[in-house]
């Protein structure tokens, strides 16, 4: 370990194997750091947070902090970061609540940008990058691989599916499936998210099937259990079509049209 000593780690913390405690940092009990990370100066860590291997805290970031929340009452909660995640300059992740069953999950091998929000009970996928000052307000759920533009916001209680794209300054106050790309206020979708589909290496032909889903239940004008028929009946029934069919049928708040 490699803590400055100016740094302030309460004696109830877990410190791992390898992990570097800037300058002015702090870490309160009951926090778990993982073997290998790096926290940067003036950074905070605060209760009821375990971070995973290997991550990395940037200067200035709260990480673990009371939900923003009225019904918060001081109970106890959590926040977990996957391993290999990213934390930049200023990002506040907050605790759990109660009503979302106490913890916020961010995933692993995130990269959350300067200025980016992640409130209580939200949970990330893998591999999600949040954008500068992009915001999650509570109980988002961002599937794998989800990119959120700078100075968008995420409304409460949205859920965003696996490699879907949200544009910069983006509103998004309903369901975003998967795969798709979705942009303006207040958000509509602009199609597939063909050049991040690609650089999964997607194959060429999962490509074609997602766009003759794609178009079937968005561009026909069908009533949305008539599309789902007919995505059925005309669409080869690859895994990755289940998944945008099944997340839209099942939607709770609504899709993005």
């Amino acid at each position: 370990m490699a803590i400055h000593p100016t740094a302030i780690v309460d004696s109830g913390a877990e410190i791992g194997e390898d992990v570097e405690i800037g300058p002015f940092a702090i870490v309160r009990d009951h926090v778990c750091i993982g073997a290998r990370t790096r926290i940067g100066a003036y950074a905070m860590v605060d209760h009821y947070t375990e971070i995973g291997p290997d991550c990395r805290i940037f200067p200035y970031a709260a990480v673990g902090g009371d939900p923003q929340d009225l019904k918060f009452k001081g109970e106890k909660t959590w926040l977990k970061v996957g391993r290999k995640t990213v934390i930049r300059e200023f990002a506040t992740l907050h605790r759990g609540t109660e009503l979302g069953g106490g913890l916020t999950l961010v995933g692993e091998e995130n990269l959350l940008m300067a200025y980016c929000h992640v409130a209580h009970d939200c949970r990330t996928g893998k591999g999600v990058i949040l954008s500068n000052n992009a915001t999650l307000a509570g109980h988002v759920i961002l599937g794998d691989h989800v990119i959120v533009g700078g100075l968008a916001a995420v409304h409460q209680f949205v859920n965003v599916g696996d490699h879907a794209y949200i544009g910069g300054k983006s509103a998004v106050v309903k369901d975003i499936p998967p795969y798709v790309i979705a942009s303006g206020d207040r958000a509509t979708l602009h199609g597939l998210n063909k050049v991040g589909l690609r650089r999964r290496e997607f194959p060429e032909e999962t490509l074609k099937q997602l766009k003759q889903a794609y178009r079937i239940i968005f561009r026909y004008g069908l009533t949305l259990k008539e599309a789902i028929e007919r995505v059925r009946a005309s669409v080869e029934p690859i895994p990755e079509v289940h998944t945008f069919i099944e997340f839209i049928k099942n939607s709770d708040r609504g899709i993005t049209r």
